[in-house]
């Protein structure tokens, strides 16, 4: 039996048999209510008003405090003697690296394909949303992480939820922790394996297959498909043995160099037809309050644009503050001002970017899409740049392979956590889930498993619902580190000794902080 044949047979049977499971699944978590010609997934409207929410209770600090978090990052604020593993600029880039892929380029072209260009101005609106709610989460990531007697450290929902609520309501958040803890590890950790791994290497693999002569090209053959599937395998495995200073190490430079060949990319565009520039501009905005051929209307694109932006940049999702929380500080704010920007690049930035990018160079692929007759995604954006010149869509297939490398090592990092969580952090343990997860890499080459792959991004807006309630409880606490890291702030640009009293606010906090061996 040929190889092609075995991979067929198993995606059948598997599909066959997580289907009614996935799309019973689907149907709970992305439950839509009608409103006016347009639904309106009810999950969608839960990570949109939990950034209203913080966005008003933390007093607009996205806006506020956007310059401040610019100046963490350069390490203005860095601070000696602070434990952890890596620094703010690395957190940072780790973190971007596994929410920036494949939905910035194809998921934006579907949002302007359905909603229509105005669709762009609300996908904008929710990413500065959601700015405040990761500002939140990873502030109670760094707040509550546990520093190993070895240096690493661990971090995200499944520790600052049952730790926070013991700490805000003390034995009655006990038990009730420990359950959503155990619930958070297993949802990083299926999305991880399926959408996180599996699926970005299926897609890279899609478009370089597309651009190197199809199916009957190079790596159009099941042998091709498993040659680069081993090839990824390897790349994952070598840099994830390093855990998060590799990671990090490999992001810093992977994350600056895809953000800006892509940019660089749409930018070509732009500047070829400049003058289309203010008419694209006026169109996104006029299409965001009148769009024309929109289910829905204004609705229909707001809905499309707050859907695209929250699936985009993972606010909210508890997802980012397991990167975030290897950070080296003794403030964890510090962080949670870093994070905030983290949805300005993947959504602000990025989705706008290609957005506009596809509003200007206007492909026949695109009045398709927009007619109802197939919406290509990933085309769409492939021939915006095929507009300018013939080889363009290869600069997309480098920016393609990059993001989906970063996304499959950081959510890497991100599955490890959730693994050792849940079965501990022996040598042993570690060594199985990072031959599992190379293992799909390799399955993600030569399998489409889409059904676990939907069944995946229900689980993990699952894990939304979760970890926004804990985000509301313990939001006071994250009040507080954020009063502290401000006065530090005050001190440090008076000249003052801020590193001792840090230090002693360091050493209040690790009261906190469960150290393990």
């Amino acid at each position: 039996m040929s190889l092609d044949a075995i991979t067929q047979n198993v995606d059948k049977a598997v599909s066959g048999f997580f289907e009614p499971i996935a799309s019973w699944l689907g149907e709970v978590v992305f439950f839509s209510v009608s409103i006016g010609d347009t639904q309106l997934p009810l999950i969608v409207a839960w990570l949109v008003v939990a950034g209203l929410v913080f966005t008003g209770w933390f007093g607009v600090v996205q806006l506020r405090k956007f310059r401040l978090a610019v100046n963490v990052v350069r390490g203005k604020y860095d601070e000696k003697g602070s434990a952890g593993e890596v620094n703010h600029f690395q957190a940072l880039t780790a973190a971007v690296s596994g929410t920036v892929g494949l939905g910035n380029i194809a998921g934006v072209a579907v949002a302007v394909s359905i909603g229509g260009p105005g669709a762009t101005f609300w996908m904008v609106l929710c990413g500065l949303l959601g700015m405040a709610t990761k500002f939140v989460e990873v502030t109670l990531g760094v707040k509550y992480r546990e520093v190993h007697a070895d240096g690493t450290v661990s971090g995200g929902p499944m520790h600052y939820l049952p730790k926070g609520l013991v700490d805000r309501f003390g034995k009655k958040g006990k038990t009730f922790g420990k359950v959503l803890a155990v619930l958070a590890s297993f949802m990083v950790l299926f999305f991880g394996l399926f959408g996180g791994n599996l699926f970005q290497v299926n897609q890279s693999y899609a478009q370089l297959v597309s651009v190197t002569g199809g199916e009957s090209g190079a790596l159009g053959s099941s042998a091709g498909a498993l040659f680069f599937g081993i090839l990824i395998a390897a790349l994952v495995g070598i840099v994830l043995l390093g855990g998060i200073r590799s990671i990090a190490s490999v992001t810093s430079k992977l994350v600056p160099a895809m953000a800006g060949i892509y940019i660089v990319a749409c930018l070509v565009v732009i500047v070829v037809n400049i003058g289309a520039v203010p008419s694209a501009v006026s169109t996104i905005i006029e299409g965001a309050f009148n769009p024309q051929g929109v289910a829905g209307g204004v609705l229909g694109a707001l809905i499309i644009g707050f859907k695209r932006a929250a699936f985009s940049n993972e606010a909210g999702l508890g997802s980012a503050p397991i990167a975030h929380s290897a950070v080296k500080t003794k403030h964890p704010a510090s962080e949670g001002l870093v994070a905030l920007l983290e949805p300005f690049i993947d959504t602000v930035v990025i989705c706008t970017m290609t957005a506009l990018t596809i509003v200007i160079a206007n492909p026949a692929s695109w009045a398709e899409a927009r007619a109802g007759e197939s919406i290509g995604g990933v085309t769409i954006t492939s021939d915006a740049f095929g507009t300018v010149m013939p080889w363009f869509p290869y600069v997309l297939t480098i920016a393609v392979m990059l993001f989906a490398i970063s996304t499959v090592l950081t959510w890497g990092y991100y599955c490890m956590k959730a693994w050792t969580h849940l079965f501990g952090r022996s040598k042993a343990s570690e060594l199985s889930f990072k031959v599992l997860y190379t293992v799909f890499a390799v399955a993600g080459s030569l399998l489409t498993l889409q059904t676990l792959i939907d069944m995946a991004d229900a689980v993990l807006f699952m894990l939304a619902v979760i970890n926004i309630i804990g985000l509301y409880l313990l939001a006071p606490i994250a009040k507080r580190e954020l009063n502290s890291f401000l006065a530090f702030v005050k001190r440090r640009d008076a000249g003052l000794d801020a590193d001792a009293d840090a230090d002693r606010d360091g050493d209040d906090d690790q009261e906190l902080v469960k150290t393990t061996a």
